[in-house]
C-alpha cells in the first residue's frame, strides 16, 4: 500500500499541466472528427443516405429531409455543442444511420472488444515467453556468452499481417479441419481463433523487445552475485524479467489500446461485432455521433492504460529511480558476426530483380490462377497477371515509402521521447485513433493522392517509438554512471548527446526496424481503401487483399506475397542486431606472442615512486600477516 501511494504521489506531480494538455488534445481530436464530413468535401446527407439505403435515389427532397432531420444546416459548431451537451447528461445522441441511441449500441461492442483484447493478451504473453525462453535459460545459467542471436521465426510472426493470419486460421482450422468455429461471436470457443490472429504478431514484437533487454539485466552485479551464491536459476530469470518489464510497459499499454480498437481486419474476417468494426463503419458512413463516442471511449481507455503502466513502473523500480541506483541495460556493444541479414538481403534483392523485367499489369484471361511454373515462378492471380512481376514492382514503391516513413517516425519518436510530459498525452491520444480514421482525416485535410497513406501512417507511427524512448530515458537518467559523470562536471548537452542518446538510440532503432513490415502493410491497406494508390497498382497489401478470396483454390496467390513479406520481416529483425561478415582468424606470429615492434614500451619508473599506470591496492589481512 505504501508503494502504491508513493507511486500515485509521484504521478501527481505536474499533473495539472499534463491534464490540461491532454484535455486540449482530446478536444482537438473530437473537433477534427466533427469536421470530417466538411473536410472531406462531400455532402454528409448523401453519405448518410447511401449508408441507410444504397439503392435509394438521392433526389433533392430526400437530401433536404435528411439535412433537416440531422440539423446539418446549423454547421459543425452547433452539432458539436449539442453532442457535448447531451454527453454531459449521459446521452451520446442517436446514430445518423440507424436512428438508434449510441450508448446502448456502443457498450456491447466495447465489451466484445475488451474480451477479445483479454484473450489476445494471453496469447501474446505465451508468445513472448516462448520467444524469450532461450535467453532466459542461458542467462540464468550464466551462459549468454555462447548465445547466438536468432529471430527468424519471430520475424515471420511479427511480419505477417493480422488479416492474413486470420484468413489462414479460418480456412485451415475453422473450415478444412473443423476444430473450432470460424465465424461469429457466441461463446468462449469463438474467441480462440481471433485471439490467436491478434495475439501472435503482438507477442512476437513484445518478445523481441524483451529479448533485447534481457542480456543487459543478466550482466548486472546482482545477477552475477545471485548466480555465485547459488540462487536457483528460475529466481534469477524471474528477477531479470522484473528488471526489464518497466521499459516495456508503455508499449504494452499501446498494444492494449491497439488490440481493442485497431483490430478492424480481424473483426471483419471473423464477423465480430466489436468497437473496431463499429468505428470503421461509422467513419465510412460519416456517422458522427457513433464515431465521436467510440473514439472518446478509446481515448479514455488509452489514458487509463497509460496511467496503470506508469503506476506499475513506479512500483517495480520506483526506489531505484529516486536514488539513481540503476545500471544501464543499453550500453553500446559491437554487433556479433552474423551472415543471416546478408543472406536475407541477397535473397530479397534476387526476388525483386527477377521480376522487374516482367510486366505487372498485362492481363491474360487464359492463364487465370495458374500454378507456379517456369513461365510464372510465383503463378498468376485471378486476372492472369504474373505474381512475381507484381511483387517485384510493388516492392519499389511499398518498401521505398515504408523506409521513408520509418526513418521519419524514428527521428520524431526520439526527439519527442526526450520530452515525456509533452509526448506522453499525445502518444496516448494518437494510439486511440484507428489507422483508417487517421487516413480519412489526413485525406480530408491534404486531399487524396499517392502520398496520403504515407502521411496518415506517419502521423501515428512515431508514437510507440516515442513511448519506448521515454521509458528507456527515465531509467537511463537514474543510472549510477550518469550520476558519476554529472558529478565530474559534465554539462547537459554532453550528457544528452554522449550518454543518453548513445544508450537509448540503438534499442529504439531496432524497434523501428521491427515495425518496418507492419508500416509497409499499413501503407498498402490504406491504399486498398481508396485513400492512396488504387488498383491495378501492385502494392503488397493490394496483392494480399485481392488474392485472399482465392486462398483455398490457389494458395500460391497468397503464400508467395506473404513469403516475401516474411522475408522482409526476417531481414529487418536480424539486421536490427547488426550485420557483418565473420572475421577471419589469423594465426599467431610466434610462440612468444606478438612481434617485438608491436609491443608497447613501458615508461621508465623512478626509484621510490609508484608507477602512474598502477593503482595502489591496500594489502589484505592475510598479506599483512
Amino acid at each position: 500500500m505504501y508503494g502504491a501511494a508513493a507511486a500515485l504521489r509521484a504521478l501527481a506531480r505536474g499533473g495539472v499541466p499534463t491534464l490540461l494538455w491532454r484535455t486540449v488534445l482530446v478536444a482537438c481530436l473530437v473537433c477534427g472528427i466533427g469536421l470530417l464530413p466538411w473536410l472531406s468535401r462531400t455532402d454528409p446527407a448523401l453519405t448518410v443516405l447511401r449508408a441507410r439505403s444504397a439503392d435509394r435515389d438521392p433526389d433533392p427532397e430526400t437530401l433536404r429531409a435528411i439535412r433537416d432531420q440531422l440539423g446539418l444546416d446549423d454547421g459543425p459548431p452547433a452539432l458539436l455543442g449539442r453532442w457535448l451537451g447531451g454527453l454531459l447528461h449521459g446521452d451520446a445522441g442517436t446514430s445518423w444511420v440507424s436512428g438508434a441511441p449510441v450508448l446502448p449500441g456502443l457498450a456491447p461492442a466495447l465489451g466484445v472488444s475488451l474480451l477479445l483484447m483479454a484473450g489476445a493478451l494471453v496469447v501474446a504473453a505465451a508468445t513472448t515467453a516462448a520467444v524469450c525462453a532461450r535467453t532466459l535459460r542461458l542467462g540464468a545459467r550464466g551462459e549468454l556468452a555462447d548465445r547466438r542471436p536468432g529471430g527468424t521465426a519471430t520475424a515471420v510472426l511479427a511480419a505477417l499481417p493480422e488479416f492474413l493470419v486470420a484468413s489462414v486460421l479460418v480456412s485451415v482450422i475453422g473450415v478444412q479441419l473443423g476444430w473450432l468455429p470460424a465465424l461469429g461471436w457466441y461463446g468462449p470457443r469463438w474467441m480462440v481463433l481471433p485471439s490467436l490472429a491478434v495475439g501472435l504478431p503482438a507477442g512476437a514484437v513484445l518478445g523481441r523487445m524483451l529479448d533485447d533487454l534481457l542480456p543487459g539485466a543478466f550482466a548486472e552485479p546482482w545477477a552475477v552475485a545471485a548466480a555465485a551464491r547459488g540462487v536457483p536459476p528460475k529466481s534469477v530469470a524471474r528477477q531479470a524479467v522484473r528488471r526489464c518489464v518497466p521499459g516495456l510497459l508503455p508499449n504494452l499499454a499501446l498494444f492494449v489500446v491497439g488490440l481493442t480498437g485497431g483490430s478492424v481486419a480481424v473483426e471483419q474476417v471473423f464477423d465480430i461485432p466489436g468497437v473496431g468494426r463499429l468505428t470503421l463503419r461509422a467513419a465510412l458512413s460519416q456517422d458522427l455521433p457513433v464515431l465521436q463516442t467510440g473514439t472518446l471511449a478509446l481515448v479514455l481507455l488509452a489514458a487509463t492504460a497509460g496511467a496503470l503502466a506508469r503506476v506499475a513502473a513506479r512500483l517495480l523500480i520506483g526506489p531505484a529511480l529516486r536514488d539513481g541506483a540503476l545500471r544501464s541495460l543499453h550500453r553500446p556493444r559491437p554487433p556479433a558476426p552474423r551472415t543471416l541479414p546478408l543472406l536475407y538481403a541477397v535473397l530479397l534483392i534476387a526476388v525483386i530483380g527477377a521480376g522487374l523485367p516482367r510486366d505487372p499489369i498485362v492481363l491474360d484471361t487464359l492463364a487465370r490462377l495458374r500454378a507456379p511454373s517456369l513461365d510464372h515462378p510465383f503463378g498468376t492471380d485471378a486476372l492472369g497477371r504474373d505474381l512475381l512481376a507484381r511483387v517485384s514492382h510493388g516492392a519499389l514503391t511499398t518498401l521505398g515509402t515504408a523506409l521513408a516513413v520509418s526513418a521519419a517516425a524514428l527521428v520524431t519518436g526520439l526527439l519527442l521521447g526526450l520530452l515525456p510530459r509533452l509526448s506522453g498525452p499525445l502518444v496516448e491520444t494518437l494510439s486511440a485513433v484507428p489507422p483508417v480514421l487517421a487516413g480519412l482525416i489526413v485525406t480530408g485535410v491534404m486531399g487524396s493522392g499517392p502520398w496520403t497513406p504515407a502521411l496518415a501512417v506517419a502521423v501515428v507511427a512515431w508514437s510507440p517509438l516515442a513511448a519506448h524512448t521515454s521509458a528507456l530515458l527515465r531509467q537511463e537518467r537514474a543510472t549510477t554512471h550518469l550520476t558519476a559523470t554529472r558529478a565530474l562536471g559534465a554539462g547537459r548537452r554532453y550528457l544528452l548527446v554522449r550518454e543518453l542518446l548513445r544508450a537509448v538510440a540503438p534499442p529504439v532503432a531496432r524497434h523501428a526496424l521491427l515495425r518496418l513490415p507492419g508500416i509497409a502493410l499499413s501503407l498498402a491497406a490504406l491504399g486498398f481503401l481508396g485513400l492512396g494508390a488504387r488498383p491495378p497498382s501492385p502494392d503488397w497489401g493490394l496483392l494480399l487483399a485481392e488474392n485472399q478470396p482465392y486462398a483455398e483454390r490457389a494458395p500460391w496467390a497468397v503464400l508467395f506475397p506473404a513469403a516475401v513479406l516474411a522475408l522482409l520481416g526476417a531481414l529487418a529483425v536480424t539486421a536490427a542486431g547488426g550485420a557483418r561478415l565473420p572475421r577471419r582468424r589469423t594465426r599467431p606470429v610466434g610462440p612468444a606472442g606478438p612481434p617485438a615492434d608491436r609491443v608497447a614500451p613501458v615508461p621508465p619508473r623512478r626509484p621510490g615512486r609508484p608507477s602512474a599506470d598502477l593503482t595502489s591496492v591496500s594489502p589484505s589481512p592475510t598479506e599483512e600477516q
